[in-house]
């Protein structure tokens, strides 16, 4: 039986993902399933540059706000509702495109990943946590770096909830995280469509998005997310832009040096992000976003799909 067709967006933060995936999506009769770890939450809209009513309205889009700031949604979790979202829209006869730049997100779908099976300990979460209180988050990742450098390479310092658990499965297994995550061939014929722009006009667009996130009222945000009772704990408000903005209203920060603080997180963000997508992977189409792409990369889907219907040429698994 043939594997269904699933259309992967992937490319750095800012680069436009959103607007073509929308635009794509209409013009291929296509659903968004979003595989951007940061969208999940409710409440938590400025400072993900989450996609508008209005643009969701444009086309249907899911797993956007399916949980609250102090729920945790594990990888495993996700994995299964981003499938049975995918299946759904197959069931319809659309086609389902995943965007995001949460890698470790894609993978699992795309790729099947199986996480690794290891009971939470409890005990030793504790002790990693008063770790990350008494030494920092940048200790905790340094630790994951010592024991599992790929590991390291591909969480977010930022991300101490990862980190801890891949720290835990090493602790617990005594084998590096890294090599734990087990996969299977891909479920779907991969259509993989990348999108890029120059570094240096990427990092322009991160400094105007930061800029108009300030404008927007991400302030107010955070305000109202703390006095809902959300801890500035909590693993979803270590996304860039949420922890700055608590210490400016504690008075540790001014907006100017959270600006500062959050242009550099996001550089980070961006090259740990080319680590999961590289220009060099043949299975992935690159296109330079400009005016017109979309008409580029609808022409280039559909010509894949073509391509693989074709008798004489048979058919791929995966791309």
């Amino acid at each position: 039986m043939a594997k269904p067709y699933l259309i992967l967006l992937v490319g750095p933060t800012v680069v436009g993902k959103t607007e073509i995936a929308i635009q794509l999506a209409e013009r291929i009769n296509g659903e968004i399933v979003s595989a951007d770890s940061r969208l999940f939450y409710r409440g938590m809209d400025i400072g993900t540059a989450k996609p508008t009513r209005k643009e969701q309205a444009r086309v249907p889009h899911h797993l956007i706000d399916i949980a609250n700031p102090d729920e945790i949604l594990s990888l495993r979790v996700f994995q299964k509702m981003a499938t049975e979202a995918i299946a759904d829209i197959q069931a319809r006869g659309k086609l389902p495109l995943l965007a995001g730049g949460t890698g470790q997100y894609v993978r699992a779908v795309t790729q099947g990943w199986m996480p690794p099976e290891v009971t939470p300990d409890e005990k030793l979460r504790a002790e990693l946590e008063k770790l990350k209180d008494e030494k920092g988050i940048d200790w905790l990742h340094e630790k994951l770096k010592s024991l599992d450098p790929e590991a390291a390479e591909r969480i977010d310092a930022r991300n101490f909830r990862r980190t801890i658990r891949a720290l835990e499965v090493i602790l617990t297994t005594g084998r590096k995280f890294s090599g734990q995550r087990g996969k299977s061939d891909s479920p779907y014929q991969l259509i993989t469509i990348g999108l890029r722009r120059p570094r240096e006009e990427l990092y322009a667009r991160v400094d105007a998005r930061i800029e108009s996130m300030f404008a927007n009222g991400l302030l107010d945000e955070v305000k109202s997310l703390l006095a809902k009772g959300y801890s500035p704990a909590l693993p979803s408000m270590s996304a860039i832009g949420y922890g700055e903005c608590v210490r400016v209203i504690e008075g540790q920060l001014s907006a100017a040096q959270a600006k500062v603080e959050m242009r550099r997180a996001t550089r980070i963000f961006v090259r740990r992000q080319g680590n999961w997508f590289k220009e060099s992977d043949p299975n992935i189409k690159w296109f330079t976003v400009q005016n017109g792409v979309e008409k580029e990369i609808e022409a280039y889907i559909r010509e894949s799909i073509a391509a693989e219907t074709r008798p004489e040429r048979g058919r791929r698994d995966g791309r």
